[in-house]
């Protein structure tokens, strides 16, 4: 068996190691590929993305859940902020940029961190708001991000009003033709969404990659 070269063993522990959820390994392998000078794409596409790639088909076969899904995003997390000295001015490949978060007046965010987990690991550029977000900061981020979805979690259905405003609001500043809307949260359903005017309701964040990638297409 042929033994593995230095460059293949890191890329190698970065996949492992976000699959694995370590995340002192995440940290010592992104320091290992910029000292033999890898470079941000590789290490990103070829080791931590694997990685994200191997847990999102877990969550979608259900053999790992929600807490797995979340320490594997904080180990990939871990490898960015270690790789961000030689992160400034690079902007690495990414398939469309994503604004998401949490409508305002709720503040639970769990399912909305799995959801960024998945697109990022998916390779999207993801711009995560927070939870408790006035829709304002949707419309804001919308602009100056050039999103091509922006997406929204409402748990409450004291808050799913939030929604409706983030596609009126988007109409109103002439940015809906160019930005699709992905919409979920325990009280929503697809019948919400459609008399709202979204675009898509995301029952689970297993689903959501692939329909983010179906509305980037559009």
């Amino acid at each position: 068996m042929k033994e593995m070269s230095k460059k293949e063993a890191i890329l190698e522990d970065l996949r492992r190691s976000v699959s694995t959820w370590d995340i002192e390994l995440a940290k010592r392998a992104a320091k290992e590929a910029m000292d033999i000078g890898l470079t941000p794409t590789e290490i990103v596409e070829k080791g931590l993305g694997k990685g994200m790639a191997e847990i999102s088909q877990k969550f979608d076969e259900a053999t790992i859940y929600l807490p797995q899904v979340l320490a594997a995003s904080n180990a990939m997390e871990a490898a960015m902020k270690v790789l961000a000295p030689m992160m400034n001015g690079v902007e690495l490949p990414s398939k469309g940029t994503v604004v998401i978060g949490t409508v305002h007046g709720d503040i639970h965010e769990i399912g909305k961190n799995v959801v960024g987990a998945m697109l990022r690991g998916a390779g999207y550029n993801v711009i995560d708001l927070g939870r408790d977000v006035p829709i304002e900061n949707f419309i804001d981020a919308a602009r100056e991000k050039k999103a091509d979805v922006v997406g929204a979690s409402a748990l409450m259905t004291t808050t799913m009003v939030g929604q409706k405003e983030i596609v009126e609001f988007l109409e109103e500043e002439g940015l809906r033709e160019n930005v699709r809307t992905i919409f979920g949260g325990a009280p929503c359903n697809k019948k919400w969404v459609d008399s709202i005017g979204g675009d898509m309701y995301c029952p689970s964040g297993a689903e959501a990659v692939a329909m983010v990638d179906a509305l980037v297409r559009k």
